[in-house]
């Protein structure tokens, strides 16, 4: 499994519902926007959302994975399908203040990542 997609996934979502289509109005500005993690080695990796449920990634190292979304509760929840599909889910807390500022997230190997919202797809 690609790690580093889950790892970026540090946290986006403002809904608490799991049905993407639902969500679409708080997720606006990340629907168009790229989530972008840096880790404490000053790397970076990047997340899209999409409105249907799917994401794209884009790991630290430049490798690409792709999969589904969904929100449980206040957490943002991430399952790959490509490159390798996961087993698992890996899911995140939503930042209570939203994405206007950046914010810190554990990734799912433990480290501790800065994450922010930019506009545009990079």
């Amino acid at each position: 499994m690609n790690i580093l997609v889950v790892q970026i996934a540090a946290s986006v979502l403002l809904s608490a519902t799991t049905n993407p289509t639902f969500a679409a109005p708080a997720l606006n500005a990340a629907f168009h926007g790229t989530i972008v993690s840096t880790y404490p080695d000053g790397r970076t990796a990047k997340l899209w959302l999409a409105e249907d449920g799917g994401y794209t990634a884009q790991g630290r190292r430049g490798d690409r994975s792709s999969g589904r979304w969904t929100l449980k509760g206040d957490k943002l929840c991430l399952h790959q399908s490509r490159p390798l599909p996961s087993p698992f889910d890996y899911c995140t807390p939503v930042p209570a203040k939203g994405m206007t500022h950046a914010w810190d997230a554990k990734a799912v190997t433990g480290e501790r990542i800065r994450v922010r919202l930019i506009r545009g797809r990079d």
